[in-house]
């Protein structure tokens, strides 16, 4: 009886392991009132210095030279023409504002987004899946690359660009003049991610199901058919995670803007451009916070765009099913 009785029952649930008491504490107090309260009060901290400097770049001169930000509490005397003079009025003494230099960072963050990531996947997943002799090797080399630090390789890189590669008479890789084009800019932020992208993308992608892979080559499934229509579609969180990150990167620089595009209006960034404005004409704090506010606009919109891949990419491998 006892037997029918179990059987009829189903088969019972394996029991689950105990939590540790100290793992037990810390969720706890991560999920405690206190907790959130603690994030709110960072959340709002962090925040107050981007509202006051939106709250800056909608009011009149006389307002910003006399008052603080906060006085707009009181007189709410807010404008617009501060962005509409920084974009296209010629401000600072600059023809056509900082509409060009917006373009500028426009064309410069997309492809140096995705140049990196096109070539850090298909890295990533021929050292994950394409056995070859010396791969391992090959790909601690790209690990042991992210070390060289960024300083040190900018100099060395101008001047491959600008003198090309010579060994003794022998001219291994001529020079290109490159001035007054986007490419060093591109070339530069490529090489300085590749290292990082194809590590992150080939933990992603060793990590995806063997049987899937094994199934594909049965089916006659070419590398590059498996690379396009399986590995790609499920490193869709992996890749726009990365993306966000450099498109970050990129659109913020100001050290690699200055050393590749130096002072030409023609491909500056943004950044550059601020900086020179910052420098030399300080003083107009309406114009400068409105010019400011607007590079922050794009990543926002981004970053909200990509959120939700952005946080799958984190939580990638972290769960089951």
């Amino acid at each position: 009886m006892s037997d029918t009785a179990v059987s009829s029952a189903g088969p019972t649930r394996p029991a689950q392991p105990a939590a540790r008491p100290g793992a037990e504490a810390v969720r706890r107090s991560f999920s405690s009132p206190l907790a959130s309260v603690f994030v709110i009060a960072v959340t709002v901290l962090w925040t107050i210095p981007t509202f006051g400097l939106l709250a800056t770049s909608l009011r009149p001169k006389e307002a910003v030279a006399t008052t603080g930000w906060w006085e707009m509490f009181v007189h709410p005397d807010l404008i617009l023409s501060n962005y509409h003079t920084v974009l296209f009025e010629g401000s600072f003494g600059v023809s056509g504002g900082l509409m060009p230099y917006l373009v500028n960072s426009l064309a410069i963050s997309v492809p140096a987004t995705v140049f990196p990531l096109v070539l850090a996947s298909m890295a990533a997943y021929a050292l994950a899946w394409v056995r070859f002799k010396g791969s391992d090797t090959v790909f601690f080399v790209i690990f042991a690359l992210q070390v060289v630090p960024l300083q040190m390789a900018l100099i060395p890189l101008l001047q491959l660009f600008s003198g090309g590669a010579h060994l003794g008479g022998a001219t291994i890789l001529p020079a290109f003049d490159l001035s007054g084009t986007y490419v060093p800019v591109w070339l530069a932020h490529t090489m300085f991610a590749l290292p990082l992208a194809t590590f992150l993308l080939h933990n992603f992608i060793s990590q995806l199901p063997r049987d899937l892979m094994e199934a594909a080559v049965v089916d006659g499934a070419s590398h590059f058919r498996i690379f396009w229509s399986i590995v790609l579609p499920l490193c869709t969180p992996a890749l726009a995670s990365f993306a966000i990150f450099q498109f970050l990167w990129v659109w913020n620089d100001l050290l690699v803007a200055l050393t590749f595009a130096g002072g030409n209006p023609d491909v500056a960034p943004m950044t550059a451009r601020l900086a020179q404005l910052s420098g030399s004409f300080g003083g107009r704090w309406e114009l400068l916070t409105a010019g400011a506010f607007l590079s922050l606009i794009v990543p926002l919109v981004v970053f909200f765009s990509l959120q939700r891949y952005f946080v799958r990419g984190l939580l990638a491998g972290s769960v089951k099913g």
